[in-house]
């Protein structure tokens, strides 16, 4: 017969076995055993190690008045942008000695309601958001009770520390890029704009920088069940000068890709393509696909940093921080002759 399963080891039980009381135990496992006798530490040490004790970390945390828990909510876990953000994030936690509990809300607005409450409820210490942008009335009223760091996505209504790309920076890296290489004709891939603060302002920039640039031309598509005919119509009117495909993200450019992939075997033979984001399949793609690498891990680092500035209680007024994207040249956007 089995022996019946034994319940948690408590610490009133470590204290009766240690012929110590609950509270010096308590001064042992929470990082004061400084202050006790050696014979006294080593014997709780001893007795922690028979009985196979484990603190109950969150209760301790609730007694301190923190948890060493960060929530991260993120708008699409699948994008690799958002792996390679959350990772960064995770490495600055753990260095300071925080736990990151991450949400995805699959692009869903009803799962970033749930989760925002999910997240309340574990008394996270702090929160790292990349949103949706639907909610402002609920992420203001959350902000209002514990500190929060946006990424990637700006909400004019919430005054809080927003960390993510140089969006106008980046364009304009590209659209030079495009010009000096000898590209006249250019469209813009994007997804949905649906509020995204971000891919509007990636879609403003680009359209601004063409009507600054002298014989360029520019049109903006959104990634839509059209988009095959939008591009044959495009690649089709070829009167202007050589042409080029700018993409917004890593999401566009696979569907640019999926579908110049059907026209032609050498997509890049007569034109070219600069993509925003820097995925692993691009080097694999003809002669590589050019692309603006964010430097996505800083970006959550970054984020992190400022989340645990505003826990220490930095009153500072809400600031943006831009970081820049960095031209990786590859055969997509060879020199025209």
């Amino acid at each position: 017969m089995h022996a019946p399963a034994r319940g948690r080891v408590t610490i009133s039980e470590v204290a009766q076995a240690a012929g110590v009381s609950k509270a010096t135990v308590s001064r042992y496992i929470g990082g004061d055993r400084q202050l006790l006798a050696d014979a006294t530490a080593q014997r709780i040490e001893a007795v922690i190690e028979r009985l196979g004790y484990r603190p109950n970390r969150m209760a301790s945390a609730l007694k301190r008045g923190r948890t060493g828990l960060i929530g991260m909510l993120l708008a699409d876990i699948r994008n690799p942008y958002s792996v390679a953000v959350m990772h960064g994030v995770e490495l600055a936690c753990r260095q300071h000695g925080y736990s990151l509990v991450v949400c995805n809300t699959d692009c869903d607005d009803e799962q970033e309601c749930l989760h925002l409450q999910a997240l309340q409820s574990y008394n996270v210490d702090g929160l790292i958001v990349n949103t949706l942008g639907h909610h402002a009335g609920e992420l203001a009223s959350l902000g209002r009770e514990l500190p929060m760091v946006l990424v990637d996505r700006q909400l004019a209504e919430l005054q809080t520390d927003l960390v993510g790309l140089d969006n106008t920076d980046a364009v304009e890296q590209a659209l030079e890029h495009l010009q000096r290489q000898g590209y006249r004709d250019i469209l813009a891939v994007t997804e949905p704009l649906d509020g995204t603060s971000s891919r509007q302002e990636r879609v403003s920039a680009f359209q601004a920088s063409i009507a600054r640039r002298p014989g360029m031309r520019g049109q903006v598509l959104e990634v839509s069940s059209r988009l095959p005919e939008q591009l044959a119509r495009f690649l089709a009117g070829a009167g202007y000068g050589p042409q080029a495909l700018f993409s917004c993200n890593g999401v566009a450019t696979l569907e640019v890709m999926r579908h110049l992939h059907r026209r032609a075997e050498h997509p890049f033979h007569n034109l070219g393509l600069v993509a925003l984001d820097d995925l692993d399949w691009y080097p694999l793609v003809g002669g590589g696909i050019t692309a603006l690498a964010q430097p996505t891990e800083r970006i959550g680092a970054a984020a992190f940093q400022c989340l645990l500035e505003r826990m220490q209680g930095s009153r500072l007024p809400a600031r943006r921080l831009d970081l820049r994207a960095e031209l990786i040249v590859r055969g997509s956007s060879r020199p025209i002759d």
